[in-house]
């Protein structure tokens, strides 16, 4: 991983371990950089990098490898080095850790290597924004919270509600349907389940999709280290693909919430005096360093789909909010469109995107989208009333928007490819133009006389 050729600049030892935090006393000398990577001759294993430099010759260090092998009075040498991370085609196909280890079973990966956080000077001039439209093919997401190349979209949502599988079905359709337009996807699994990694990688290897996605993980059971450093290793295989081989790349990431978690962990074990909401007082500065790379310019496109847990279904979460500022689109999973079985569970009114626009979806599209806002909010407001004492108390025309409210939900709802096999429904993709087609249909009253349960988990109307 490293050149240890490179000459030593400085040694120096051990004084105290802290978990995955270790401080090193360097007595003379010059003290190694930050971001800088250390190396023990004793044990080869061990792997640290500088994350603080401290007076009196002190640094503080994050372990990265051979954590069972570190002691006091353990003698490591800056290498001279900042921390270099797997890159280029080899890696697609293929499954593996910050390191480039294999984690497929598929023998030795062999890749290029590229400098994490080397901060190339952004060309403006060369930064595209062009905007255009990028179809999933899932009703809710397309109609109210609408994808473009070169966007970034998160998904949010408490435990058990549906990101890991919305997140696969947007990648399948967007894979399967605009292949031409993700040349590559690149895939950064961050303290998710073994099991959930391995489910995705079946899935794309039984599709042949799996030669054009890259897949990193840090995965659950891992170090807090190895999962705050695979989110910035995702990002620097991305730029790579973007700058180097000119790809276009649709990066996914499932969970951005574990990254901040991870980098609050490591705060903790710092001692460093957190925010007033408890989070690490650098998390805006991590969040900011973490997409400045998911730009697109003139080499790529550069589009991004994050999953983001929402710790107890709180939106309002400082960690939650440091996201927001940076996204396009917002589709927003709710417990209780779950618990009432519509799928994908997702807030229909909640849910938005600054990208619906009638430059960009169309006037038709975009006056639809806004209409059918309108009833889902009368709706909600009837609800209470209806809660107390019963529909057949609304007046006839408070029951109509009640009732077209929801047959326009139960239309929302969607068979999934990859829950096919599970549930034994067949995937199925919806055209916008045809989902806007059915929304005007169902807002204009063609379907007042078909009961709404039968709009559930259906595709197009005919």
């Amino acid at each position: 991983m490293h050149n240890s050729n490179k000459k030593k600049v400085a040694c120096g030892t051990v004084s105290a371990i802290n978990g995955e935090i270790v401080e090193v006393k360097f007595d003379s000398g010059t003290l190694p950089s930050v971001h800088e990577v250390l190396k023990s001759e004793k044990e080869v294993e061990v792997s640290m990098l500088v994350i603080q430099t401290k007076p009196s010759g002190l640094i503080r260090a994050m372990i990265m490898s051979g954590n069972d092998l570190v002691c006091r009075g353990l003698q490591v040498c800056g290498t001279g080095e900042r921390l270099m991370v797997p890159v280029g085609e080899e890696l697609l196909g293929r499954v593996v850790d910050i390191f480039g280890n294999a984690a497929d079973g598929g023998g030795k990966v062999e890749f290029q290597m590229r400098e994490m956080w080397k901060h190339h000077k952004m060309d403006l001039t060369k930064v595209n924004t062009k905007k255009e439209l990028w179809e999933t093919g899932i009703k809710a997401v397309d109609f109210f919270a609408p994808l473009v190349q070169g966007g970034k979209v998160g998904l949010f949502g408490g435990a058990g509600v549906g990101k890991t599988v919305l997140l696969s079905e947007i990648v399948n359709n967007l894979t399967t349907l605009d292949g031409e337009h993700s040349n590559v996807v690149v895939f950064a699994g961050i303290g998710e389940r073994v099991r959930e990694g391995h489910e995705l990688y079946r899935d794309l290897k039984q599709k042949s999709l799996l030669k054009n996605v890259a897949l990193i993980f840090g995965l659950m059971g891992t170090s807090a280290v190895n999962r705050f450093l695979t989110a910035y290793a995702a990002t620097t295989i991305v730029e790579d693909f973007r700058d180097r081989l000119g790809k276009n790349v649709l990066f996914v990431c499932d969970n951005v919430f574990r990254f901040i978690q991870a980098g609050s962990e490591l705060a903790s074990l710092k001692a460093d005096i957190p925010s007033e909401d408890g989070y690490q007082a650098t998390l805006t500065s991590e969040i900011a360093e973490f997409h400045e790379s998911l730009v697109s310019t003139d080499s790529g496109f550069v589009s991004s789909i994050e999953a983001i847990y929402v710790p107890a279904d709180d939106l309002m979460d400082s960690g939650i909010q440091s996201v927001y500022s940076y996204l396009d689109s917002f589709i927003i999973l709710s417990r209780e469109v779950y618990q009432e079985g519509r799928f994908p569970a997702i807030d229909l009114l909640a849910s938005s995107s600054s990208l619906l626009t009638t430059e960009i979806v169309g006037l038709k599209h975009f006056e639809t989208a806004l209409a059918a806002k309108e009833l889902l909010k009368r709706a909600q407001e009837l609800e209470r009333v209806v809660a107390l004492v019963g529909e057949a108390e609304l007046s006839l025309q408070n029951r109509t928007t009640y009732k077209r409210a929801k047959m326009l939900k139960n239309y929302m709802t969607q068979p999934f490819s990859v829950t096919q096999r599970h549930v034994g429904l067949q995937g199925e993709q919806v055209p916008l133009k045809k989902v806007v087609e059915n929304v005007s249909e169902i807002l204009a009253g063609k379907y007042d006389g078909v009961d709404e349960e039968k709009m559930l988990f259906v595709g197009g109307l005919k």
